[in-house]
């Protein structure tokens, strides 16, 4: 890999062409098998339950402030 020839016939020494060759020729679905699997909708569910009720209690304490 050391004397890797680029394109034009220069000498790459870190045989960067090849590499990206390497990337450009793995295309979209080589990058997606790496991606993180889904969170599951349960943990997001108490998350927007408890900012309800946080609203919710933050709004009763105003309207029994202003009242």
């Amino acid at each position: 890999m050391a004397n890797t020839q680029g394109p034009e016939g220069n000498y790459d020494p870190a045989g960067s062409t090849q590499m990206f060759r390497a990337f450009v020729d793995e295309g979209p679905q080589g990058r997606q098998q790496q991606a993180a699997p889904a969170a599951p909708a349960g943990p997001r569910v108490g998350l927007i339950i408890g900012v309800v009720v946080a609203v919710a209690i933050v709004a009763a304490v105003a309207w029994l402030a202003l009242k």
